[in-house]
This record gives structure tokens, C-alpha cells and sequence, in this order.
């Protein structure tokens, strides 16, 4: 039996219970992105990275002058506590003696400074097809004119501002290089001091720096080569005892 409806049907409306739901629900996804975030901006600025690693710098080195002041407060003291022993008396001789070969004493003399620095590239775009890897100074790069150096008879040697020695451990993350807690940008540059005719032979008869001088001049990596005068090296201020010890296999 056909029929129509005499009039509109009221039905509850659902808002009035519908609203504090979606208020709650906010409210907790707002109060998990405060703990997430711990009270900082969830996708943090990447342009404040530098300002991060300029401070760290900063704070390796305060730590670094504390290091030395507190070395030197023990050196202090260990020479006071038996002055008059012969044997400690000794022991003290043969560390002076060896101080400088560990690189504990400032030293002074002639040297070579390498500068190393990526490509200048027009506009900063690599050209089409070519390997972005090409343009840019790598471990290798340093660790092989650092080789030639210390080949080549260096006495000592300084990579940026810090003294170096041969066990130091260079080391290169993207385009930055990390050396004893610090972190540093191109132009990378090694000085070392020396016989500066020995310095240069051995950089230039040195393979691998051999092939870095040819990409210079393929590509226009950053390679300058020059002889300084008399130049001051502070004191190594690392730890210069062994991590660990690995005993070769007869």
C-alpha cells in the first residue's frame, strides 16, 4: 500500500557527543608530538648544523687546553714525589729523550705546506655525466700526501691547526675531515717540517700524489705545493698510548 510521510522525522544529532571526541584525540596527538619532540622542533633547521659543529670545535678545544694544563700539573707532581730516586731519575731522562720523537716538544725549522681544496666548478654544477666524486678531496687524497711527507723524511708535521704524528688517524666523513674530535671543511692543509728539497722530491716521485697532481689538472682540484721558512709546531697534545695491540701471526 503506496503512502507518503505527513511530515519530517527528528533524529538526535551527533554532534553534541561527536565534539569532545575529536577535542580528546587533538589533544593527545598534540601532547605526543610535545614528548616526541621533547619541547624542540620535530624537523630541525638542517641550516643550524654548522653552528653545531663550530660549537662542538669550540668545546674539543677548551677540553684539549684542559688536557694539557692538567698533563703538565701531573708531569709536575710525578717529578716531585721522588726526586732524589735513581731509577725514577732515569725513567725521566729516557722520556725526555724520546719527547720529541713522540711529538711532545714544540720544534722549530724549515717547511712545506700542501693545500689541498675540491673543484671550482662554474655556476656549482658538475657537468653533465660526470662523477660528482671527481671534483671533491678525499681521504686518500690527504692520507697520500700525508704519506709522501713522512716518506720524504718529515719531522713533523701539522694537518689544519693541530700537531700530528705518525699514528694519527685521518679521517674523512662526506666532504669534511675528522681529526682527533674536530671537524673540519676544505681547503685542507698539511705542513711539515723538514728538509724542504727531500719534502718536495718525495711529493713529487710519490704515485698516488702523482695521480691527485694529474685530476688537478684534469678537473681543477685545488693541489699547491709551497716552501716556508723557519715555521713553529706546538707540542702533540693526544693521547699517544695504544688503543690495543694486534700480535702478528709467525
Amino acid at each position: 500500500m503506496g503512502g507518503t510521510h505527513a511530515g519530517r522525522v527528528d533524529r538526535p544529532s551527533p554532534w553534541p557527543w561527536l565534539v569532545p571526541v575529536v577535542a580528546l584525540v587533538a589533544g593527545a596527538l598534540f601532547a605526543s608530538s610535545v614528548r616526541a619532540a621533547q619541547g624542540q622542533d620535530i624537523r630541525p633547521d638542517q641550516a643550524m648544523l654548522p653552528d653545531l659543529i663550530r660549537s662542538q670545535n669550540r668545546t674539543n678545544q677548551e677540553r684539549s687546553t684542559e688536557i694539557d694544563r692538567l698533563q703538565a700539573a701531573v708531569d709536575e707532581q710525578t717529578a716531585a714525589l721522588a726526586p732524589g730516586d735513581v731509577d725514577t731519575q732515569k725513567l725521566e731522562r729516557q722520556a725526555n729523550e724520546l719527547a720529541p720523537l713522540a711529538g711532545r716538544t714544540e720544534v722549530e725549522g724549515p717547511a712545506v705546506r700542501v693545500e689541498l681544496d675540491d673543484a671550482s666548478l662554474p655556476g656549482g654544477e658538475v657537468p653533465t655525466g660526470a662523477d660528482p666524486d671527481d671534483y671533491v678531496i678525499h681521504q686518500q687524497d690527504v692520507q697520500a700526501v700525508v704519506n709522501a711527507l713522512w716518506s720524504g723524511g718529515a719531522e713533523a708535521m701539522m694537518l689544519q691547526d693541530q700537531r700530528v704524528i705518525s699514528t694519527s688517524a685521518v679521517r674523512c666523513v662526506g666532504n669534511t675531515l675528522i681529526l682527533q674530535g674536530r671537524v673540519y671543511s676544505p681547503p685542507y692543509v698539511i705542513t711539515a717540517l723538514g728538509n724542504p728539497e727531500r719534502l718536495r722530491e718525495s711529493l713529487l716521485t710519490d704515485g698516488e700524489v702523482e695521480n691527485l697532481r694529474q685530476w688537478s689538472l684534469a678537473i681543477g682540484l685545488g693541489y699547491d705545493v709551497k716552501t716556508l721558512g723557519d715555521t713553529t709546531f706546538p707540542a702533540y697534545s693526544g693521547s699517544i698510548v695504544p688503543a690495543h695491540a694486534v700480535v702478528p701471526v709467525q
